[in-house]
């Protein structure tokens, strides 16, 4: 939006100042972020800008972090620890977070408000807290330590990300679409996949994404309920920065920032997707 001819010189001032303000705030969260990516290049076994890498000088400058990265069994094996356990708790929190937000959505189930405020409270509780509590509940039913335990934690973490973002679709959906299948005979789960599934597959997506970051990059729960065989990428980035203080978690850190960029850029497709799909835009 162009600022109008008309404008007077206090909304000039509000006009730009508030673009500056914004350029303020966006520089102070993406500043720490992004002096990673430079670092991670670094030559030397440093966390600081060395001055030849100050002066652009090629030979300040390597790759080494990542070779090492992409090569040492002590990066690799948390790197595949974090991929086989992600994926799996994501599948689980979309499933069971789809089927509870298409639940909730419907008017005649009682204490929806309730049942909703159960169901995303891991969202609200310190992650500390849904962490101690699930070691005591997992050591009691033999869980703690294991691949399941890990995935079935990092699953019930994502399943308030999935609950809200198909709540959110299912406002928009037209309900009449679901009566009309019906009344052409339709079965409840054909009606569900054909005709809903379609719909709000976007929201639905949008969550698994969200699932799957929060699996991802979650350390806390795993250093509780975790054993050393599955240790993960975060853990493994965690007890760098406390140990040894290896430089190889710049190039860890970037690989994770490149992922999080192109899952942020993929949740954009969907929602213009999603607004094409409602009408709510016209290309």
């Amino acid at each position: 939006m162009n600022l109008p001819v008309y404008a007077t010189a206090g909304q000039r001032v509000w006009y730009y100042g508030f673009r500056v303000i914004c350029g303020l705030i966006y520089f102070f969260l993406l500043a720490p972020i992004i002096v990673i990516i430079p670092l991670s290049f670094n030559a030397q076994d440093f966390f600081t800008f060395t001055p030849e890498m100050l002066r652009l000088d090629p030979a300040g400058y390597s790759t080494k972090h990542y070779v090492d990265f992409f090569t040492n069994p002590d990066w690799q094996g948390p790197l595949w620890n974090s991929l086989a356990i992600a994926p799996v708790a994501t599948l689980i929190a979309v499933t069971l977070g789809t089927l509870a937000a298409v639940g909730l959505s419907q008017s005649h189930v009682p204490f929806r408000r309730a049942i909703m405020a159960i169901l995303i409270s891991p969202m609200i509780v310190p992650l500390i807290i849904s962490a101690a509590g699930m070691y005591f509940f997992y050591s009691r039913i033999g869980l703690q330590g294991t691949y399941w335990g890990v995935v079935l934690a990092h699953a019930a973490l994502g399943i308030p990300f999935v609950i809200i973002t198909v709540t959110a679709t299912l406002v928009s959906f037209d309900r009449s679409l679901v009566r009309a299948a019906a009344m052409m005979g339709a079965g409840p789960l054909w009606t569900f996949f054909k005709v809903q599934m379609p719909l709000i597959m976007p929201g639905v997506v949008a969550g698994g994404l969200f699932a799957f970051v929060t699996s991802f990059d979650e350390v806390v729960v795993v250093l509780f309920l975790g054993a050393a065989g599955q240790k993960t990428l975060p853990w493994q980035m965690f007890t760098g920065l406390r140990e040894q203080i290896s430089p190889t978690i710049l190039a860890a850190a970037t690989v994770l920032i490149v992922v999080s960029v192109v899952l942020l850029a993929t949740l954009e497709i969907l929602r213009r997707r999603s607004e094409r799909l409602r009408g709510m835009s016209p290309g």
